[in-house]
């Protein structure tokens, strides 16, 4: 084990393993859970299983390769993506796969393979972020500076996917804003730019009442945020079957295939997953057990980011890390029924597609600076201990 780490898996070891028992968890929670997947589509669990495998086995290779590049890499590759990320979404909103009234995936000419272009857009984004706020620091008390090279590509991106997939646009704003206040940027500057999102918001929300049916997306918005609470069992179907499944996992484990919330919780290996593994391994293990898995991820990273001498890689470890926790915070808070449906995935853990990708790379990422920073402390501990030879000899 020692030697896999050291000459393959470097980097956090601790993150690594966080990772490898989330793949785990989703792989023994997805299997038990697609039973009514598998009737629907009239096929067996092992196909559906096996495409989960390969994602996850894919996504890892992805980790790897990610986490062996030089991470000064993915500052230059985010600023030749970002207009390239910015074509592709709105490509996706005029010809993108409709479901729900929402135009969130891209299908790959010839492939037949669909993927979700807003998560692309969020590690993009978070990465161009960080350099942007890494190159500008000297001179980010300048608002027209912060305007032009951070908050003007934030909006752009944000503005795109908010059509049709709200969450995601909130989430990856306010992961920006926090890059932007860990960065440097002043006060002042970031709630002048709260007060303007809030306004542009308010607006979108008159408008979708003035003019009815103009900003589909808006009105489910509306109906999910007021029916949030409320004694209606038709719209809160999701949350109240989730809370059964939770209730049913009682505090200790019950044991995997034992979930009997598969044959009636909407979407249980993928949005509502946290729920289900709470009623198959409990409440103790299954649910505050994942909670602490992605705490110790977002603890490592935060503590690369801290030990991390360029300011770089800092800001990209902790934008990352925090973007994929606070999505799984989220996922996990809708199925205790804390905030409205938002249809959040868990990351590495929910079945899914292309998102599984990006899941990885964006560990990848912090995997790589990570591996920076000690592989400077080591240099700089072999220096110092070179320097006590000589003095001693």
């Amino acid at each position: 084990m020692q030697a896999l780490f050291h000459n393959h898996l470097r980097g956090d070891r601790t993150i690594w393993m966080v990772a490898l028992i989330l793949g785990v968890i989703s792989l023994l929670a997805v299997y038990s859970s697609i039973a009514s997947l598998a009737v629907k589509h009239d096929g067996g669990t092992g196909r559906f299983l096996f495409k989960h495998l390969l994602m996850l086995a894919s996504g890892g290779l992805i980790m790897y390769w990610a986490s062996r590049l030089k991470h000064g890499i993915y500052s230059r590759l985010s600023q030749l993506l970002l207009g390239l990320t910015a074509g592709l979404l709105l490509l996706t909103l005029l010809t993108g796969s409709n479901i729900n009234d929402a135009s969130r995936w891209l299908r790959i000419p010839l492939l037949g393979v669909t993927f979700q272009t807003s998560d692309l857009a969020k590690v993009v984004l978070v990465v161009y972020v960080a350099r942007a706020l890494a190159k500008y620091r000297e001179e980010l008390g300048d608002i027209r500076v912060v305007v032009r090279h951070v908050l003007l590509p934030v909006l752009v991106i944000c503005g795109l996917i908010l059509p049709a997939n709200f969450s995601t646009a909130a989430v990856l704003f306010a992961v920006c804003f926090l890059l932007m206040f860990v960065g440097g940027v002043p006060v002042k500057h970031l709630f002048t730019f709260v007060a303007l999102a809030v306004a542009g918001f308010a607006l979108l929300l008159v408008l979708s009442k003035s003019f009815p049916g103009l900003l589909p997306r808006i009105d489910t918005w509306v109906t999910r945020i007021e029916s949030f609470g409320v004694d209606d069992h038709e719209a809160n179907y999701q949350v109240e079957h989730a809370k059964i499944a939770i209730a049913s996992g009682g505090v200790l484990p019950n044991g995997p295939g034992t979930g009997a919330s598969r044959n009636f919780l909407p979407h249980p290996y993928s949005d509502m997953i946290y729920a289900f593994i709470v009623e198959e391994y409990g409440s103790l293990f299954g649910g505050v057990g994942l909670v602490l898995l992605y705490l110790i991820l977002l603890f490592r990273a935060v503590r690369i980011a801290y030990r991390c001498e360029k300011p770089f890689g800092a800001l990209v470890a902790m934008g990352l890390a925090t973007l994929l926790v606070l999505q799984a915070l989220i996922n996990m808070a809708v199925a205790v029924n804390l905030v409205p449906v938002t249809g959040q995935p868990l990351p590495l853990v929910s079945m899914g597609g292309t998102s599984i990708w990006f899941t990885c790379l964006a560990i990848g990422i912090v995997l790589s600076v990570s591996r920076a920073v000690y592989d400077n402390e080591n240099e700089a501990s072999e220096q110092r201990g070179a320097r006590r030879t000589t003095v001693i000899a």
